[in-house]
């Protein structure tokens, strides 16, 4: 059936199984591979939501703790940050419920970011996430 294809040529894989499932030749599909592709991509979408998450938590603890290093490029981090977390958020609705969860995993590399980038250790941050998922994504949040 050719299904070695999938270790051989993972394009070409793809799309022999897009032919198979537009014809209906369903006996011919590579159920398990595409099974574990499916599941990937549901995952990499997680994955996705969780760095955009780490990164903007990054830049609102650099902004909370170093106010006098303040910067438009910090400011614009935050908004892209938030607008592709919304993003994600409206395209992928079944992650919602797992926001707080993402946040709390997401936490540690927020500190790594804040730590590799400025003069603050870790024990200068908080143990925890110290924003709510409302002001995460409120666009008004920090203010001035």
């Amino acid at each position: 059936m050719g299904f070695n294809l999938y270790e051989t040529d993972f394009y070409g894989w793809t799309l022999k199984q897009s032919r198979l499932l537009k014809q209906g030749d369903f006996r011919q599909l590579d159920i398990t591979n595409l099974v574990e592709e499916i599941e990937s991509l549901g995952k990499q979408e997680r994955r996705e939501l969780e760095n955009r998450l780490a990164i903007l938590i990054g830049h609102l603890l650099k902004w909370e703790y170093q106010a006098e290093k303040r910067s438009k490029s910090w400011r614009a981090t935050i908004r892209e940050q938030r607008r592709m977390v919304q993003k994600l958020l409206s395209q992928n609705p079944s992650l919602k419920p797992y926001l707080l969860e993402l946040i709390a995993d997401g936490y540690e590399s927020s500190k790594d970011l804040v730590v590799r980038e400025t003069p603050l250790d870790y024990l200068d941050l908080p143990e925890k996430c110290p924003y709510t998922p409302e002001q995460i994504l409120d666009w008004e949040y920090p203010r001035e």
